[in-house]
């Protein structure tokens, strides 16, 4: 299970529209190292500018690993969490987590990230199992 769902939440979702607020709160509680990831890239981002602004180091453990890897892979999650901090997230080989602008200033740089060959550049023996 990805989130620790509240009662209440899961009665406002069986209802219809869930509020996104009460929704990104539940990620922030469930996944709070996936959260800590992004809201510090974003800071970083916000302090240094730039294009983009990326963690590479692997996480320190596989529940770690998880939370990343259940944030970036929802489409409900990430979406919540790139409208909430206002950014556009990009992912690579289980823990690289990127942060950009949301203006067509990083558009090129997200672009080479997100590419195959990005994606090949990046890649190591030491996360051939992540």
């Amino acid at each position: 299970m990805s989130l620790d769902v509240s009662p209440a939440l899961l009665a406002q979702a069986e209802r219809g529209e869930v509020d996104e607020a009460a929704f990104v709160d539940c990620v922030k509680n469930s996944l709070p190292y996936a959260w800590e990831m992004v809201s510090s890239l974003v800071a970083r981002l916000q302090v240094d500018g730039g294009d983009f602004a990326d963690n590479q180091t692997p996480p320190p453990d596989e529940q770690a690993r998880g939370q990343l890897l259940r944030a970036l892979a929802s489409d409900a999650i990430r979406g919540a969490l790139e409208r909430h901090f206002g950014v556009r997230l990009a992912f690579q080989n289980c823990h690289r987590v990127a942060v950009f602008p949301l203006d067509a200033s990083a558009d090129q740089r997200l672009e080479r990230f997100t590419s195959i060959r990005g994606q090949l550049l990046n890649q190591s023996p030491l996360l051939r199992d992540c």
